[in-house]
This record gives C-alpha cells, structure tokens and sequence, in this order.
C-alpha cells in the first residue's frame, strides 16, 4: 500500500515521503497513530500544493534575507568604549552589544547569534563583521568603535 508520511517514522520514512509499505504495517500502525495517510489521488495534490507553498516562503524568506542585507551594507553602528594607549580597549565589544545597538539606533532586530564575530573587538576604529542572514545570504556590518 502507498502512504504518505505525515511525521518522520525512524526507518522508514521522513514527512511527506510517499513509499511503499504492507498493508498490515499501514494499517495497525502508520494509521492508527497518525504517521500517514494512504497516498489517494486527493491526498497527492494536496501534498503538492503543500510542497509548492513551503516553496514560495522559501524563496519569500531569501529575499527578504537580500533586502536586509542591502540595507546592512549601507549602515554603521557606532559603539563608544573606554580605551588606553595605542587604541587598545578595557574590555571589548561582542556581538550582543553589537545586536543591541543595531536595534537601538537603527531599528533593526538581529539575533546575537546570527553575528558572526569570530573573536570579541578590542580595539578602536572600523570593523567588518559577517552576519549569517540565512543558509544562503549573509553580509557585513560595519562596526566603527570611537573612545568614550
């Protein structure tokens, strides 16, 4: 009997593959706990139609990703910290600080997480720092850090 997996069945199958199992296995099991659904011709456009919407938001999502990567590369954030001689800083900015200044002065809400800032900065001036908007777009902010 064909099914369609509506939940990831360890073995057998992931959500939405349609396979081939024994009618019992589909029928005492796959049905009764809500793993599939038999693979009709309904359940099959519906399936597609479902496939082709998570399609389009994921193409929404990579554009909206690009646009606010744009938007990025055109920004600066500005950070004040103490420092000493030869422009060296008590302390360092991270990527929390980063993200939060973002928000503040630009309106812009980012995960810390998404900063991709290898080593904390410690010292004056400009930076790029990579940001990972999405599995296939990321971009720079450029972080200028000026003494207090």
């Amino acid at each position: 009997m064909k099914v369609i997996f509506t939940k990831d069945v360890k073995g057998k199958g992931k959500k939405g593959d349609v396979k081939n199992v024994s009618d019992g296995y589909a029928r005492n099991f796959l049905f009764k706990n809500n793993y599939a659904v038999e693979a009709t011709q309904a359940n099959m456009s519906a399936l597609k139609a479902q496939k082709n919407k998570a399609k389009k938001q994921e193409q929404e999502e990579i554009e909206q990703a690009k646009q606010l990567k744009e938007t990025l590369e055109k920004l600066e954030v500005k950070l004040t910290a103490k420092s000493g001689d030869g422009g060296r800083l008590f302390g360092s900015i991270t990527s929390k600080q980063i993200a939060e200044e973002l928000k503040k002065s630009h309106n812009i809400k980012m995960d810390k997480r998404k900063i991709e800032l290898d080593q904390p900065i410690r010292s004056l001036g400009y930076t790029e720092v990579p940001v990972k908007l999405h599995q296939e777009v990321s971009g720079t902010i450029r972080v200028h850090v000026v003494e207090a």
